[in-house]
């Protein structure tokens, strides 16, 4: 008995030991829909049977309550190790201000081994690596094929069908597109597609970059297409009372027809759904303007304020490996940033043909613009989507706006 007490004993010290050795490593994430949160906690777990030398601890925040509280994250002595953010503008805000620290040597052998070398100057900021891609997904129109078979509705593919689409829906007693612009970044996708297919990439790049004032007839027609759709009742009754999800769950019911959004559309639809869902590209406007798309880029970063930079480092580099999103992306049908790995479903490949079919993309408007106008102007959608009539007043108001922003 004293033998066999002596042995728990030495265990127990054992175990203690090397929990006290473990080296703390903390993971903010906005993975906070059921889908997604699932399958990166168990790519989490992945990384602790690898390597028990670190105590990982992964926070897991609501995605909208996470875009504001990051910003007091990574100035916070007590930084996460890493943290889930998004490529291109809103990544580069914070290396422009010294918050995030550089993970160049994440790449030994350089980014372009191991990931499109179009995606390096979205990860980057004034030459240096500060993001590691994960996944990559396209936007589209989505839509219910039940729908659009009970009323023998083919896709439109150009402006002129889509909004002859639009009437057909709304006079058979449908929704024609479903939206929900509580969380106003929904209002982006439809800004984006119109400016670009109205007045192609590089004035949508220009205004994004706050070069174009708000008040150019440019703008003025871009928003004049979206006003035009909302006094013509095409889009969800109420829709600022509705989180993007809530609205969706109108397209899966059946009781709207289309919904611009991102292929994460697909994580939170019912199973016995999805198969009924389809994407359609942005219906053409211009046919002498390129065709342009929305194309974002998640991932991963590590803020310079993290106590143990090594360790997350080494998370980095284990999520930046084929296996690991080869898991993400045929878990959640998403593009993996990773070249080596394929399209995971027939879905996805489609949304990658789209995407290479195209003639540029661009990431998203509140991932392309200052944080600062994102927030103006995805409000300011949100109120024309509500009040068409204010067209000049919502103008001239982001115009002060980009000039006090950017000037």
């Amino acid at each position: 008995m004293k033998a066999r007490k002596w042995i728990w004993l030495v265990v127990l010290l054992v175990v203690v030991v090397s929990t006290l050795g473990a080296q703390r490593l903390v993971i903010n994430s906005y993975m906070s829909d059921e889908a997604p949160r699932r399958v990166f906690a168990e790519l989490v777990d992945q990384f602790r049977a690898l390597h028990p030398e670190y105590t990982v601890v992964l926070n897991v925040f609501p995605h909208e309550d996470f875009k504001v509280l990051i910003r007091t994250q990574l100035a916070s002595a007590n930084a996460p190790d890493v943290a889930t953010w998004f490529a291109g503008e809103r990544m580069r805000y914070f290396a422009s201000r010294g918050l995030l620290a550089p993970i160049d040597d994440v790449f030994p052998d350089g980014f372009g081994k191991d990931f499109p070398a179009a995606f390096e100057s979205a990860c980057a900021y004034d030459g240096t690596l500060y993001f590691v891609p994960q996944s990559w997904y396209w936007w589209g129109i989505y839509y219910n094929t039940k729908v659009f078979d009970a009323l023998n509705l083919t896709v439109p593919e150009n402006w002129y069908q889509f909004l002859k689409t639009c009437e057909i829906l709304k006079q058979n007693g449908y929704t024609p597109i479903a939206i929900g612009t509580r969380g106003t970044w929904t209002t982006g996708g439809w800004f984006d597609s119109l400016n670009m297919r109205l007045h192609g990439l590089e004035f949508h790049t220009d205004l994004t970059a706050g070069i174009i004032p708000y008040t150019d007839p440019r703008v003025e027609e871009t928003l004049s297409s979206l006003a035009d759709l909302a006094k013509r009742g095409y889009f969800l009754e109420n829709h600022a009372s509705y989180d993007w999800q809530e609205a969706a769950t109108r397209l899966f019911n059946g009781e709207a027809g289309m919904y611009l959004m991102g292929q994460f559309i697909k994580d939170v639809a019912p199973a016995d759904v999805r198969d009924d869902l389809d994407f359609f590209r942005f219906p053409i406007i211009d046919g002498t303007i390129g065709i342009y798309e929305d194309t974002p880029i998640d991932g991963f970063l590590v803020p310079a304020n993290a106590q143990n930079k090594d360790g997350a480092k080494v998370f980095l580099k284990f999520i930046a490996s084929k296996e690991a999103q080869e898991y993400f992306a045929v878990q959640l049908g998403r593009l993996a940033a990773n070249r080596h790995v394929p399209p995971p479903d027939a879905h996805a490949q489609k949304g990658l043909d789209m995407i290479l079919a195209s003639d540029g993309v661009m990431q998203f408007y509140d991932r392309d613009t200052d944080p600062q106008m994102a927030d103006r102007g995805m409000n300011a959608f949100v109120e024309l989507m509500m009040f068409p009539d204010r067209l000049r007043t919502i103008l001239q108001s982001l115009e002060r706006d980009r000039q006090r922003i950017f000037q």
